[in-house]
């Protein structure tokens, strides 16, 4: 089945042709979601696992990635807005659910009337109260310390003064304080001291808030690679964003050896394929010129498709061959070269073959850590910014039945 890429306030022309998922698409596996979940709940043990799907889950589709991951074992789903919390809740999905980033104009009273508990880092406590008593209940709010990435948060000067705010109102039966959390700025660099720090000043925190009578149902902490390197850091709860997608946070360290597998292949098929002389220039600028007699093949995917038009030099795989981008890579499409096929020739042509610019990695093919490398980026982005005029295509909608004698997938 294929799906809009995006779930949120997109909406289609109507009427107007769509790319067909055949003619270029991001193919996201979702089988490879549930088996992400698995792995990073087993690592996690007893720690609950939260599966976070804000930005469409990083470009792979909200809703049906949360229902994979809570068919796998997630617990709760995390978003930075509450417009995508309630796009979740809208889909019928009534998990636990977490939004965390606002701003004063942030629609508090809806998310109190769909259940979606709240990120809170002070000022927003008033806002919060004010749409409980809108709403005639009770607010479910996670409090936010600042241990050291300076981003959202209340510092540890102003901590205690904002725990007892909201003890306070607790009091009154405006709100619940469900949990305390934080977030870490180096875990992808698991031999810096900075995160041993923020850990002491989470602890700290939780000290203080227990002491204010606090008795939060989750307290968390670690995100993906906290989860798969700081076991200390777990808490009750992690909250998983690149790892569900099967891409990991290390440098030095594959999803393969982390025991990861990644969800999205981006493809297409090549649109043009033709002889050109030595000598000849390719795209805007004409920064690369062939070398030699050559065969050019010209994929259609560009910036407006979310591939970073810095990336000159990432890999496309045709034929079971990964050619480098040559030129710089326009709005809709780039080039690859070849090499001298000599099709007007009667040499091979590639014309319609399939070219994947990246995927799990599997058949020594591309990754996003490929596309990474090339736009001076991470992963993270390179899945992320895969825009909406891709198609996403989704397989593995249901997950493999159990053998009943061995108590394994089948196949």
């Amino acid at each position: 089945m294929t799906y809009p890429a995006a779930t949120g306030d997109f909406r289609p022309v109507p009427h107007a042709p769509q790319a067909s998922a055949e003619d270029r698409s991001a193919v996201i596996d979702l089988e490879a979601i549930r088996h992400n979940v698995r792995r990073l709940a087993a690592v996690a043990s007893p720690a609950q696992v939260m599966a976070v799907v804000k930005a469409d889950a990083y470009g792979h589709g909200a809703v049906p990635v949360a229902r994979a991951a809570l068919g796998a074992g997630a617990n709760w789903l995390g978003t930075a807005h509450i417009s995508e919390a309630l796009a979740l809740r809208a889909a019928g999905i009534e998990a636990p659910l977490l939004a965390w980033l606002h701003t004063p104009e942030s629609n508090f009273a809806a998310a109190v009337a769909a259940g979606i508990d709240i990120g809170c880092s002070g000022w927003e406590l008033e806002r919060i109260v004010a749409a409980a008593r809108e709403q005639e209940r009770p607010a479910r709010v996670h409090l936010k310390v600042d241990t050291g990435l300076g981003r959202n948060g209340a510092t540890l000067d102003a901590w205690d003064s904002f725990v007892g705010e909201a003890m306070d109102f607790q009091d009154q039966g405006l709100l619940r304080v469900v949990g305390i959390f934080s977030h870490l700025a180096v875990a992808d660099e698991p031999e810096r001291p900075e995160t041993d720090d923020q850990l002491a000043a989470f602890r700290e925190a939780l000290a203080i808030a227990q002491d204010a009578g606090v008795d939060p149902e989750v307290r968390h902490l670690a995100n993906t690679p906290a989860t798969l390197s700081r076991p200390d850091t777990h808490f009750d709860l992690v909250r998983v964003g690149l790892g569900l997608y099967g891409l990991s946070p290390f440098d030095g360290q594959s999803s393969e050896e982390l025991g990861l597998r990644p969800a999205m292949t981006v493809r297409t098929l090549v649109a043009h394929c033709k002889d050109v002389p030595a000598g000849q220039g390719v795209s805007y600028g004409l920064n690369y010129r062939t070398g030699g007699t050559s065969t050019l093949g010209l994929i259609p995917l560009g910036y407006a498709d979310g591939v970073p038009r810095i990336a000159t030099g990432g890999p496309v795989r045709v034929g079971g061959v990964n050619y480098p981008v040559v030129g710089r890579i326009a709005m809709d499409q780039m080039v690859i070269d070849l090499g001298p096929l000599n099709v007007s020739a009667g040499g091979p042509s590639v014309l319609g073959a399939e070219a994947v610019l990246f995927g799990n990695g599997d058949d020594g093919g591309p990754t996003a850590e490929d596309w990474a490398r090339a736009a001076g980026t991470n992963n993270y982005e390179i899945v992320t910014r895969i825009s909406p005029r891709v198609p996403r295509r989704y397989i593995n909608e249901e997950p493999p039945t159990e053998d009943p004698a061995s108590g394994e997938p089948r196949p």
